[in-house]
């Protein structure tokens, strides 16, 4: 699995795909909290983690990804 920071909190989300997981076929403990890549209304991309997601209003823009950032 590959690595990529949450562009929120910054912690370190483990992303499956990719080569390494074909020998680990998937296993849940090892991924982690997992993250998601979302395009906002306003066209802008941040690439956040499960818990960052779930801080987030029902229609977030920029300014909501901004405010859990300083939290």
């Amino acid at each position: 699995m590959s690595t990529r920071r949450c562009d929120a909190c910054g912690e370190r989300v483990e992303v499956p795909g990719g080569v390494g997981d074909f020998w680990d076929f998937g296993d849940l403990e090892k991924a982690g909290p997992g993250g998601l890549t979302l395009e906002l209304e306003d066209d802008s991309e941040f690439f956040l983690c499960f818990d960052c997601i779930e801080r987030l209003p029902e229609n977030p823009s920029r300014a909501d990804v901004a405010a859990i950032s300083g939290e």
